[in-house]
């Protein structure tokens, strides 16, 4: 039942969207994928990027699979014509042990193939999946990051390159400043082990930042 809400609740915030594009600018920057993307707060922060800078729109929805993107990538991504989009899709993927990357990747370059064919000329970023930590996981998350591992992570984010590599895209990897010394999410940037606290998206928001602006140079 309350899986069942939760779904609800994801489809209510996704129809909302409709409305937000509707009143949004064309030819922006658009960051789109599951909860780890929902819970960045570009919009928040967008300000901080100084003058000239694009409007920043957040089209993540947390506990989204590559699958459950594919048939909304309208309301995600298209409807807003943008100039340039951040993804970070297919963590949720990964913690099914049923699923394999092969599978996720295949969703995936669907999920490109829309965004290619309905806005011609976007760029488009594909972020390398973050880093978990286990043992600064909270006991209920334990059992879906031991199916969740950084190896497996790693894999995927090298299957991730491989298709930005392909389709003409840009692979970005901002994940540095989130790693402690065994390459773990860093204890005190982590909820419960794998999503991120804000103090961990600041870390990174430089970087992120000098994409927006260009290609990954400094930031104007």
């Amino acid at each position: 039942m309350a899986k069942e809400a939760w779904r609800l609740e994801k489809e209510k915030m996704v129809e909302g969207f409709r409305e937000k594009n509707r009143l949004a600018q064309k030819g922006q920057v658009v960051f789109a994928g599951s909860s780890l993307m929902e819970m960045f707060p570009v919009e928040e922060w967008a300000s901080e990027l100084g003058e000239g800078a694009p409007m920043l729109y957040n089209r993540g929805v947390g506990g989204y699979r590559t699958e459950d993107m594919l048939p909304i990538v309208d309301l995600c991504v298209t409807d807003l014509a943008p100039s340039k989009v951040f993804i970070n899709i297919g963590t949720n993927d990964l913690s099914d042990p049923s699923r394999t990357i092969d599978e996720m990747i295949a969703n995936y370059e669907q999920i490109l193939a829309k965004i290619e064919a309905a806005v011609p000329g976007v760029r488009i970023y594909l972020m390398a999946y973050y880093p978990i930590n286990y043992d600064a996981a909270a006991e209920h998350m334990k059992p879906c990051l031991l199916v969740r591992t950084n190896e497996k992570i790693a894999a995927a984010n090298e299957q991730v390159r491989l298709l930005a590599q392909r389709r003409g895209h840009t692979y970005i990897d901002v994940n540095d400043p989130l790693k402690d010394d065994q390459g773990r999410l860093k204890a005190e940037y982590t909820i419960e082990g794998m999503h991120i606290r804000p103090e961990g998206y600041r870390a990174i928001f430089p970087a992120v930042a000098a994409y927006i602006w260009g290609d990954g140079g400094a930031v104007n």
